[in-house]
């Protein structure tokens, strides 16, 4: 009798110890979002260019071709898989200067259970290493935008979360279009991100550079997409100033 209750307890330990587990690995999805999810036919098909998906991706087994770049008509459409930040070594700016783009996210939210970024980055140095630095301004489909840089850690400038402005375009529903003009500017002592024409962010050049930071905001320029997003990008382009 004492074997047969001692069997029941454990069976009764056992599911609840199973349940508990479940419930564990619900609560940190809820908390730390929707796990990145590999694209089909993925990879890199726009002639000249190149991608780096974050480390922490990397870290856990996702490739470059869990995302994917491609040509549609003469925009480019992104599809991501895990987080990545995507350029053509050919396309560089130094000075002073802007780099423009129109995004679109076709469909908001089609392949995420909350908005993620996407933009610009400026200021690539060492892209593809371990020691790559770049500085990103990205907007998301909700109102809200993102200033932040890997040096080659992350470091962040408006913040650890998102910051709302009433410049960025919101989509009227999950499913529906949305779209963001964005520009990131560099001057002899500043950098701001312009978003639908409003600028959204200025920092003084010195504070983005320097230990842990960028190492120039003379380099690469390219677009960066948060993971398990889709959407296109239009007229990326650098206008260096005298």
């Amino acid at each position: 009798m004492n074997s047969l209750r001692q069997t029941i307890a454990f069976a009764f330990a056992a599911v609840f110890l199973l349940f508990a587990g479940v419930a564990q690995a619900q609560q940190h999805q809820h908390d730390h979002g929707d796990a990145s999810q590999k694209v089909t036919d993925g990879g890199i098909s726009v002639d000249g260019w190149m991608g780096q998906i974050d480390a922490k991706e990397a870290a856990g087994g996702a490739t470059l071709n869990d995302a994917k770049l491609a040509m549609h008509g003469d925009m480019m459409h992104v599809t991501t898989g895990p987080a990545v930040a995507y350029w053509n070594p050919k396309n560089t700016a130094k000075g002073s200067y802007t780099v423009s783009a129109t995004f679109s996210e076709p469909e908001y939210m089609n392949l995420n259970n909350h908005p993620h970024p996407y933009g610009i980055f400026i200021g690539g140095n060492d892209m593809g290493t371990e020691k790559q630095s770049y500085l990103y301004c990205a907007a998301y489909g909700n109102g809200s935008f993102i200033i932040r840089g890997f040096g080659p850690e992350p470091f962040q400038m408006n913040g650890r979360r998102a910051e709302t402005n009433d410049a960025v375009n919101k989509a009227a529903d999950k499913g529906k279009p949305v779209t963001q003009d964005i520009a990131v500017s560099v001057t002899k002592d500043k950098v701001e991100c312009s978003i639908n024409g409003t600028v959204v962010g200025s920092y003084n050049k010195a504070d983005v550079m320097g230990e842990g930071k960028l190492k120039s905001t003379d380099g690469v320029f390219g677009v960066r997409f948060g993971h398990n997003t889709e959407g296109t990008v239009a007229g990326l382009k650098a206008v260096e100033k005298m």
